[in-house]
């Protein structure tokens, strides 16, 4: 099945019904050539407000991380390794060739609706039409479109990494900078976020506090069993070009009879 790029994927981004509100999604890191700095890796980027987090499947490689307070960081990854961070923490995998992990989003529907943003650098950030010419790749070239929007971040990170080594002041302001363009052009989604994780982690909670608040009685009806297979033709099985690799989201779960 041919791949969608993940604003195709945007409809069905809402509440799934994952526990907790949360978002799955199985990660192939990009590995079909080496970036600009030759390692096999996705595209740098943060997110604005969701807190994330990788469960190593299969393979080994590494995450690469830059905030405002520790600066450059890197840490290994192996199968059964887990990781979480926090949101405003730009980070990107690299695959040593095949690394598969299991993203864990802790609001589903949020990424798919803007609140990550790549980065490409100072002068793309200044126009608005190339920024979303680069973000649309994916979209008009496939997996082609997805590598060589993956080429640009990467490009663009390399400058980031060379002010890490050379300039720690200008590392630091150029990694504020873009946090504030991203968080600025946010605020004006804020509605809509809210709007999501009402109908997805909050629910979940309010669920879980119903079900403790009537205890010992609990609810006398159908408590169904769902179910999202690999490969079943469902709308389970779809691949999107992401940020990170080749993506297969849980977009749907079916109930077992």
């Amino acid at each position: 099945m041919p791949a969608a790029t993940t604003d195709q994927l945007e409809g069905a981004a809402g509440a799934l019904g994952l526990i907790g509100g949360v978002g799955l999604t199985e990660v192939h890191v990009y590995a079909q050539r080496p970036a600009p700095d030759g390692r096999y890796s996705g595209c740098p980027h943060v997110h604005a407000v969701c807190d994330e987090a990788y469960f190593v499947l299969r393979g080994t490689g590494s995450v690469e991380f830059n905030d405002l307070t520790r600066g450059f960081q890197t840490v290994g990854l192996s199968p059964g390794d887990y990781l979480q961070f926090p949101p405003m923490v730009m980070h990107r995998l690299i695959s040593d060739g095949d690394l598969v992990i299991l993203g864990i989003m802790g609001s589903a529907g949020l990424p798919e609706r803007g609140e990550a943003r790549i980065y490409f650098g100072a002068d793309i950030d200044a126009d608005p039409r190339r920024f979303d010419e680069l973000m649309n790749l994916p979209r008009a070239h496939g997996l082609e479109g997805a590598l060589r929007r993956r080429d640009a971040s990467v490009a663009a990170y390399e400058r980031l990494m060379q002010l890490w080594r050379d300039d720690r002041g200008a590392y630091f302001a150029e990694l504020r900078r873009f946090f504030t363009v991203h968080s600025e052009a946010m605020a004006a989604v804020r509605e809509t976020f809210l709007d999501q994780v009402r109908c997805g982690p909050l629910r979940a909670a309010e669920t879980v506090r119903q079900r403790i608040g009537q205890l010992p009685a609990f609810a006398d009806e159908p408590r169904p069993v769902e179910v999202n297979r690999r490969g079943d033709g469902g709308r389970g099985a779809p691949t999107a070009l992401g940020m990170c690799g080749v993506l297969r989201p849980l977009v749907s779960l079916e109930q077992l009879r």
